[in-house]
């Protein structure tokens, strides 16, 4: 049996034979054959993946950059902020972890942008086994009074951009038998709320995208899943409370108790360290059957 092309450097192979009588070969260390660099083992490391985080600067990206470099990833961030204190964040990730992070500020509005990103993350990670679509951004408005420039915004940033930094990573994904798409979703990729038609138009489209793109590369090693938060406390988030709060003439803790946490039933808001470490998994071995999936962790939110 040939072994796909990146586990064919390894330190130990063991062979079972299953009930329906084929052969599986199980490896200890996977390595690449581009001097040495560690990937993804088929005893589920994450440790020495290559990932790229969009809109990783703050928020749930920023959660889940910090749990990939935890876990032994290398990571390139991506977003806008202060220059200082982003590379102030970079060091400190770096300096951490002990593992290499860079920065780019692609506008992921433009697919220039996007493709300069894979192919810098390409250079200083040394590949990219991991993409992490998470940038994205809100308006809270009625339908018939919202702006196009902010539906166009939020459909280029919140789906758009998903769809560039995918196709331009799956063909070296493909090639080397082993990729993770991560798309952030939203449970209301999954269900609606009423003032925000851009974005759950956006996230819906995002698990749209999620599963044709599973079932392309379902032969491939590469697997593509979304996960669906519900609120979490972000930015982003902080960022709604003041215009839900205009829109429906209601408090600021009105918005929060009565708005927010009302449909989510642990009456919590979920953490980005809860999402880092769901996002970790999925880069697992453990998870390689998991594709195509639509992953709520939303405190029971669509449950209901």
């Amino acid at each position: 049996m040939r072994l796909p092309r990146w586990s064919r450097q390894i330190s130990r192979i063991r062979v079972f034979d299953l009930e329906d009588g084929r052969t599986l070969l199980r490896a200890d260390m996977a390595t690449t054959n581009d001097g040495g660099r560690v990937t993804k083992g088929l005893n589920g490391m994450t440790k020495g993946l290559g990932a790229i985080v969009t809109g990783s600067t703050s928020g749930i990206g920023l959660g889940i950059a910090e749990a990939f470099a935890g876990a032994g990833m290398d990571v390139m961030l991506n977003g806008f902020g202060d220059a200082s204190e982003i590379e102030a964040l970079r060091s400190r990730l770096a300096g951490t972890h002990g593992v290499t992070v860079g920065y780019h500020g692609a506008d992921m509005t433009k697919p220039d942008d996007i493709d300069d990103l894979i192919k810098s993350a390409e250079q200083e990670l040394g590949q990219v086994d991991v993409v992490v679509n998470n940038a994205g951004i809100q308006h809270v408005s009625p339908v018939d009074d919202f702006p196009t420039e902010k539906w166009n915004a939020i459909i280029a940033i919140n789906l758009s951009s998903a769809f560039h930094t995918t196709r331009l990573a799956l063909p070296a994904m493909k090639a080397r038998g082993f990729g993770r798409v991560i798309n952030v979703s939203s449970a209301h990729g999954l269900v609606a709320s009423p003032f925000k038609s851009a974005y759950v138009a956006a996230k819906h489209g995002v698990l749209g995208l999620t599963k044709t793109v599973a079932l392309e590369c379902a032969e491939s090693g590469v697997t593509v899943n979304a996960i669906c938060p519900g609120y979490v406390l972000t930015p982003l988030v902080e960022a709604q409370i003041p215009d839900t709060a205009r829109t429906r003439g209601i408090s600021a803790d009105e918005v929060v108790r009565d708005v927010m946490l009302a449909g989510q039933p642990t009456k919590r808001f979920v953490s980005v360290e809860e999402i880092g470490a769901f996002a970790v998994f999925l880069c697992s071995d453990g998870a390689a059957s998991i594709t195509g999936a639509a992953l709520p962790i939303d405190g029971g939110w669509v449950a209901q």
